[in-house]
């Protein structure tokens, strides 16, 4: 066997340890709540070492909250790829699709997560503190899609923030809901209250050179 099929196949088996305990632990906080369930609980369920979970795991905090992990990075991606003329409330509309649809393909554990991260205040915490740094990403690409400066001008922090909190209370209005709604039309719904005032505040695209450098404007 190469040494790149060993790596391949320990690397899959470590995904299969890391899934089964977050699916362990994710059962039972659901059904007896966060502050009630302990690691060795976890670890029985999954049928797991001590010592196995800490491998993967700092904290049972983690094991949630690990399942945002990579949405930042997707919603920053899918900014960064969307067209140069679209609105911003277009852009930012697909960019926080993104996850949102992730949760609508996964609903039933979604739903599980998502719950558990709104009614636990550790949890919460955590979690708006990884909002606070998409936002700032998510601000410094708006602040180069419009020509604007990320420092000195509020617009970019503030259409990242607004797009930030519709994806938030969708998840809140989809998770009291028991899932019953589809967390894309919410999502939907919510930037048509939002897509006014983010295009209003906003200039008009930069004109770009086929290199993505912005063209200065020239007076007549």
């Amino acid at each position: 066997m190469s040494t790149r099929a060993e790596s391949t196949l320990a690397e899959r088996k470590r995904q299969l340890v890391a899934d089964e305990l977050t699916e362990a632990a994710l059962q039972l906080l659901a059904i007896r709540g966060f502050d009630a369930v302990t690691v060795d609980e976890i670890v029985d369920s999954a049928g797991v070492s001590k010592r196995t979970f800490f491998r993967y795991f700092r904290s049972k905090e983690d094991v949630v909250v690990q399942f945002l992990a990579g949405m930042g990075d997707d919603m920053r991606t899918a900014l960064v790829g969307r067209p140069a003329d679209e609105t911003p409330s277009e852009a930012l509309l697909h960019t926080v699709r993104v996850p949102v649809t992730t949760c609508a393909a996964d609903s039933e554990r979604a739903l599980r997560v998502v719950r558990l991260i709104l009614r636990t205040p550790a949890l919460l915490a955590r979690f708006l503190e990884r909002q606070d740094r998409w936002r700032d990403d998510l601000a410094a690409e708006l602040a180069r899609r419009t020509g604007r400066d990320p420092v000195a001008d509020l617009y970019p922090a503030l259409a990242a923030g607004a797009a930030l909190t519709a994806f938030h209370v969708v998840l809140q209005r989809w998770s009291a809901g028991d899932g019953a709604q589809d967390p894309v039309s919410l999502l939907d719904e919510a930037f048509a209250v939002v897509a006014p005032t983010l295009d209003l505040a906003s200039p008009a695209p930069a004109h770009r050179s086929r290199t993505g450098a912005r063209r200065p404007s020239v007076e007549p």
